[in-house]
């Protein structure tokens, strides 16, 4: 199976700590955040895996290489500007070719969510695209689905009146399971964003889809997020089985 982790962005909410090294390598306890991600998309038989690279791309390769060690086969894509979270999947499309389904997750994202659990039913319910859902109060979005979890309506950074007006407790959690039928929405040029450009074109097919959170999540997009996540990986609250580390 296929998924892509999104990598290339600065991480400049984090300050100092990003300043020098890429976001998804900032170390949670003594491996880096991509080495959590890329592990447990391989334990859920993710073993074609492309990553997107634009700032400080050599330390990206350095550390993941042709992903042997964990037995899963990486491609890169360089983008020597940055082409948004949907430019970048779009400019992959020829990767995912031949595949049903593919997953995108953001490479900051920290999560033991059932992945496999998340590709069934985005194949049950013939989706479109199935969006990994999670309850937070003042999000950067809200998301609002019927008792079949389809998604009625999207809204990506919800001006004050909007968040006034709508109860949905659902927020994007910032994985996704996607039918390569979604690429055909994406413009081939210009940089565009999933949740701002392209959900909002798809919701009235009907077939967008909500899967709520079962497991650990956590976006490492803030010192104290980033200091949240660490603590859950020391406590065992966030469940992601590594090999042996290794010192090559």
């Amino acid at each position: 199976m296929k998924a892509m982790v999104l990598a290339a962005g600065y991480g400049t909410r984090l300050g100092n700590l990003t300043r020098a090294m890429p976001k998804p390598l900032l170390p949670v306890g003594d491996r880096p955040l991509l080495e959590y991600i890329i592990c447990h998309l391989a334990r859920h038989g993710f073993d074609e895996i492309a990553v997107n690279l634009h700032f400080m791309p050599e330390t990206v390769r350095e550390f993941l290489g042709d992903g042997s060690r964990w037995n899963i086969d990486i491609e890169y894509s360089a983008e020597p500007e940055l082409l948004g979270t949907a430019g970048g999947v779009k400019k992959m499309e020829h990767f995912f070719r031949d595949t049903d389904a593919f997953l995108i997750q953001y490479g900051d994202i920290l999560t033991d969510q059932d992945l496999t659990a998340l590709h069934q039913f985005h194949r049950d319910k013939q989706a479109l695209i199935t969006m990994l859902v999670h309850q937070r109060a003042r999000s950067n979005s809200i998301v609002e689905m019927d008792d079949d979890h389809r998604i009625l309506r999207f809204w990506e950074r919800p001006d004050d009146r909007i968040r006034q007006t709508v109860k949905s407790p659902w927020v994007n959690s910032a994985v996704y399971v996607c039918d390569p039928a979604v690429l055909q929405v994406i413009h081939p040029t210009d940089p565009c964003d999933l949740p701002r450009d392209v959900f909002p074109q798809l919701i009235d097919s009907g077939r967008l889809f909500g899967f709520p959170l079962t497991g650990y999540r956590c976006a490492v997009d803030s010192p104290q997020r980033y200091a949240a996540a660490q603590a859950a990986v020391h406590n065992g609250q966030c469940d992601i089985d590594l090999p042996p580390k290794t010192s090559g």
